[in-house]
């Protein structure tokens, strides 16, 4: 079971990775007015978007297991912005200011947010992120 410094490192490695999201894909913009806010906001969604992932994506692979095989796992990627989509909604119904402007914006924000968290995971130490 991860410790609760676990949950907090990997809410922030998804923080981090959904900030530099904003800074490399347009479409996907965070509307804060302030750091304090735009950090509070990244953290905000860093959480959706594991609770999105942690609930539905298990749910997803299983109903669409044949997908999964028929494409050789390319449909992951399409889940995967679909996630991020969702996820976004889910923000901004909670009127926080954050956005991504459709379906493609969300399908290259989705990548670089994975391959950020995938890199920044192994740079840090595995005693503290216990995976």
């Amino acid at each position: 079971m991860p410790t609760a410094l676990a949950l907090v490192v990997r809410v922030v490695v998804i923080a981090v990775a959904l900030w530099v999201a904003t800074l490399i894909v347009p479409g996907i913009d965070v509307g804060a007015t302030s750091t304090s806010t735009g950090i509070g906001t990244l953290l905000a969604v860093a959480l959706i978007f594991g609770i999105v992932n942690a609930v539905l994506k298990p749910i997803i692979k299983v109903v669409g297991c044949a997908f999964y095989l028929l494409t050789l796992g390319l449909i992951g990627l399409v889940v995967n912005a679909l996630l991020f989509l969702l996820a976004s909604s889910i923000a901004e119904s909670l009127r926080l200011p954050f956005s991504v402007d459709g379906f493609w914006s969300a399908f290259l924000g989705a990548i670089v947010v994975g391959v950020v968290a995938f890199v920044l995971h192994l740079v840090i130490p595995d005693r503290i992120d216990a995976r």
